[in-house]
């Protein structure tokens, strides 16, 4: 994504990157996976920076997408296609030009948090380096007691997830914002998203599927060819959990 000096960005790079995000020639589509990640990633921005949909649609209209993603009850629907979500048993598709958009979405924001995202992983880099929890540090145990309470309250396998593995998720999705946020952040995205294997949906139990209104439900709300050390150290990392408090 292009930008002038004042952050301001260029549509036409806009419309350049859209275009460069083509699907390969074996998908015809794009299924749960993507969808759930898309969310996922939206709700790591959404519990580290403390805001929600507003500023989401912000960031489209700056893009330009407000076609795509102009207002809450749109872009709820496209987060809850999360086959994972409580809440979704309404809308499951998510059309190409959707995905497009989320992905354009999603690096934007991270772009404009890209400070706090790489202070937060540094602070997790030091605590691993002198072996100490991650939850000792503020600005990390902040995000994962926020990122577990929208966890566990949105996603049907909320209650069943142990600490550590929404920890190790929460922290895991960080680590790529960190390189989403990138000049070629966009394309990095997409081609994680169209290569991913497709995910295995836990067993659900009916009464886990919310089918509520929706009115009552939307939210208030430069390349680098190896991973960082703390997208290493996160899976095996023993000690991060919740904050006892959280």
């Amino acid at each position: 994504m292009g930008d002038d000096s004042r952050g301001h960005v260029s549509r036409d790079s806009v419309t350049a990157t859209l275009k460069a995000l083509s699907l390969p020639d074996n998908r015809t589509g794009l299924e749960g996976t993507t969808k759930a990640h898309l969310d996922f990633l939206l709700l790591s921005l959404e519990t580290l920076s403390d805001e929600g949909s507003e500023v989401m649609l912000a960031a489209a209209a700056s893009l330009g997408l407000s076609g795509t993603i102009g207002d809450r009850v749109t872009l709820w629907r496209l987060r809850n296609a999360n086959p994972l979500r409580k809440s979704s048993g309404g809308r499951k598709k998510v059309d190409v030009d959707e995905v497009r958009a989320l992905v354009m979405v999603v690096c934007y924001l991270a772009r404009e948090q890209h400070a706090h995202i790489r202070t937060t992983i540094e602070r997790l880099e030091d605590c691993f380096s002198k072996e100490i929890s991650p939850l000792k540090e503020p600005l990390i145990a902040d995000y994962l007691d926020a990122f577990h309470t929208a966890y566990r309250e949105r996603m049907v396998d909320g209650e069943r997830k142990t600490n550590k593995d929404i920890s190790e998720r929460a922290l895991s999705l960080l680590v790529e914002l960190l390189y989403y946020g990138s000049r070629f952040g966009p394309m990095r995205l997409w081609t994680s998203l169209v290569t991913r294997p497709e995910m295995q949906l836990p067993d659900i139990p009916e009464d886990s599927v919310q089918e509520n209104d929706i009115a009552n439900n939307v939210p208030v709300e430069e390349r680098v060819e190896s991973p960082p050390p703390a997208a290493r150290e996160v899976g095996a990392n023993s000690d991060v959990s919740r904050p006892p408090n959280g």
